[in-house]
Order: C-alpha cells, then structure tokens, then sequence
C-alpha cells in the first residue's frame, strides 16, 4: 500500500515542521507539564523518590543474580518501594499511592537485566532512557514495512520525528518502561514474517512475552494465522513454543518455583491497581463490560476471516492494526506509553486516507477524529510552548494538562476507525 495524498510539501519543510512539533512537546512535557505534575503531588502529600518503572526489573536482577533473593518476595517489594517512592508504602496511610510497584513481570525478564545487574542503576536508567528512544524510531519503519505502507524517505524520516516527539516517548524516556522495547519485538516479528523469516518471528514473540498484557492479543493472533496452514507457516508457532518454553525452564532453574511467585505477585498487583480499562472509564461497568464482549467478538470474526491472507497483504495489515488498537482498549491499563502500540493503525489510517476520505461518512468521520486526538496534543503543546515566552508561570501550569485531553479517547477511537474500514462492504475495502 503505497502512501497516497500525501501533501505536496517540500522534504526541508517537512523536517523542520517536524522538528519544530517535537520539540514543542518535549518543552511542554519538561517545563510545563512535569513541574505542574511534581508541584500537584508534593500538596497532595504522596511519596517522589525516582520514579521509574525500570528501577523494579533492575533491582529485582541484581538481588536475583548477585545475592540470590527472591525478587517477588515482600522484602524486595518494600526495597523497591523505597527506591521508586523514596520510602516504602505505609497501607494506613490513605495518601499513599495504592500501587505496590513490585517485580511483577516473568521472572525471564532478568536474561534482559543481566548485562545490567552490575552497573549502578544511575547509569543503567540513563542508556535505558537513550535506548528507548531509539527502538520507538526505529519501530516506524519496521511497522511500515510490515503492513504494506509504503512511505517515501522524507517523510518516514518525519514520522521517526514525530514518534520520537510524541508524548509516549516522553512518557518512555522519563519512566523508563519496557514497553516500547517490547513493541519493538512484535514490530520486529511482524516485519520478520513478511520477509518469510517465520523462526525469527516467533523467537522475538515469545521474548515480547516479558509483558504478556501488551503482546497477548497480537502474538495469540500470529500464532492463529501460522497455524490456518500450519504446512507453510507452522515454523513460526514452533519458534514460539520452544523459545518460550525455553525462557520458562532456564528461568525456573535460575529461581525455582518461580511461576507460582510470579503468579502470586501478580494477583496482588492487580488488587492493588487502580487503572481500570479505557472502556470502564468511558462507559458505566455494564455498558463497558457489553462493549468489551462485541470488540471481542469482531475481532475473533477478524482473525477467522483473515486467517488464510499473506503476510504483507492488506488485510493481514488491517487486523495487525485491529490487534494493536485493541489490546489498549482492552487491558485494563492507560498509561500513555502503551499508545506506541497504535503506530500500525495510524500508517494504515494516513496511508489510506485517499481511500477512506471517499468512502461512508462513519469511516471518515471515525478516521477524522483519531488523528485530530492525535493533532490536539502536539498543537496544544506547542501553544502552551510558545504561551509560555510571554504568560506568567502559575498560569501556563494550571493549563499544563490540556494537550492530554484526548488521551483517553484516542485508543478507542482508533480501534473504531480501525474496524469501520475493515467492516465496509468488501467492494470498498481499502
């Protein structure tokens, strides 16, 4: 799917426009945004001490494969707690936040720490922050390649830009979460199986595994596909399994009985959550719970209906996209360094928009206002940016969260556009 309409503009111009939008957010983010933040919760009375979720994995390494602890156990929770919160959680006290930011992942995540278990973690944040934007850039391509969205040079080069300069990777940069490395996994998978490198794909799929909540809906949705012709395409489930199964065993003889820690660790993490999913916030229970079941159920009628297409193919692209718009509605989670997962949708929405701009009202409309959430952020945090040269401080922060006002409504609206293109009537299909 070649990129079509895409503005007649000059590729000099498309760059410093670029430049000009992300550095506008990151002065937002870093100046406006982040004081106005710290300021809200020092009031409030809750706990700041480094604040980064890659402190929990790196620390839970270290006592694993240095001093042989438990990294579930409820003394490295407290330690950690003392390292992300500047002090350990007091449950009688209502203030405190009600996350207990433990391990919390695979124990096989340590096999991606290791190299880090002996660099004190002031330095291993720092190569994670630089790291993190790199696998964001470089997951535009990956991505593009693997849909079918053929995008000339420049404004790939832009789009690397802009990813770069939205605010999940500000979020990436600053928290130091591991999701945008396992995006870079699937993205990576994904491009692998257009290539026919099935072994691959499924190797990186079980290593993206380390967040099982962000790769569940597209790996069960690639092992589906290889299995439709499990003759041509069964390498790719097989990879999956004996990696998978592989990660699982050497981590169990690094930490016996470690599932069941892990297990443990995860319902309390759960109980403790106070993120419910996109759709809860939007929606009352009954209502979100309805809506949950029919995406559900679309997205099955997807998987089965697109089970036999090519990799690379358009709707083999389509239900990838439906995968990553999906699982952020879904998972009952909404921080914003998630939203990386919705680059394959937006290639396929902005590629297609030649199409989609003729088709029914709803696809164009659906289409309209996924990418206005998008604009409004990166607008609205450069007005901010530029208000900030002459307004006075204390009034710019009391606007600081204004460019996140459509956070919440972007998954959503994106998975909609997303399934309105695919359930136009086959004769019309993009």
């Amino acid at each position: 799917m070649k990129m079509k309409g895409e503005a007649p503009i000059s590729g000099r111009l498309l760059i410093i426009l670029s430049v000009i939008v992300a550095a506008g957010l990151w002065y937002w983010a870093v100046a406006i945004y982040a004081p106005a933040n710290t300021l809200t919760a020092k009031s409030a009375g809750r706990p700041i001490g480094n604040n980064s979720d890659l402190y929990a994995r790196w620390y839970g390494t270290r006592e694993l494969l240095l001093h042989g602890r438990n990294p579930y156990s409820p003394e490295v929770t407290r330690e950690i707690q003392m390292g992300f919160y500047g002090r350990a959680l007091d449950p009688a006290n209502q203030k405190d936040p009600k996350q207990k930011e433990g391990f919390a992942y695979p124990l096989y995540v340590v096999f991606l720490m290791a190299p880090f278990a002996h660099v004190p973690f002031a330095i291993a944040q720092r190569i994670f922050r630089w790291l993190l934007l790199g696998v964001i850039a470089a997951s535009l391509p990956l991505w593009a390649h693997a849909i079918g969205v053929r995008l000339r040079s420049i404004t790939l080069i832009a789009a690397m830009i802009l990813a770069i300069g939205s605010y999940p990777a500000v979020m990436e940069f600053y928290q130091q979460n591991l999701a945008a490395i396992v995006i870079f996994l699937i993205a990576t998978a994904v491009a692998s199986v257009m290539r026919g490198w099935l072994l691959l794909a499924g190797f990186l799929l079980a290593l993206a595994t380390i967040k099982p909540e962000i790769a569940g809906l597209m790996t069960l949705w690639l092992l589906f596909w290889s299995l439709a012709k499990v003759r041509e395409r069964g390498k790719l489930a097989l990879s999956f399994g004996v990696t998978l199964a592989t990660l699982i065993l050497f981590a169990e003889l690094v930490s016996p009985h470690w599932v069941a820690h892990f297990l443990k660790s995860l319902r309390e993490y759960a109980g403790s959550e106070t993120d419910p999913s996109i759709l809860r916030v939007i929606f009352p229970a009954w209502l979100a719970a309805t809506a949950s079941a029919a995406l559900a159920i679309l997205i099955a009628f997807q998987v089965w209906r697109t089970r036999a297409s090519a990799a690379g193919s358009q709707p083999f692209g389509w239900t990838s996209g439906l995968m990553g718009s999906s699982t952020l509605v879904l998972i009952p989670k909404i921080a914003a360094y998630n939203q990386l997962l919705l680059v394959p949708a937006l290639l396929l929405l902005t590629g297609s928009w030649h199409e989609i701009s003729g088709s029914r009202r709803i696809v164009c409309s659906l289409t309209k206002a996924t990418l206005a959430c998008q604009l409004w952020q990166w607008a609205v945090a450069l007005a901010l940016t530029a208000a900030s040269a002459v307004v006075p401080v204390a009034v710019i922060r009391r606007a600081a969260p204004l460019p996140l006002a459509t956070l919440l409504a972007f998954p959503a609206l994106t998975a909609l556009a997303v399934l309105a293109v695919i359930l136009k009537p086959r004769g019309k299909t993009t």
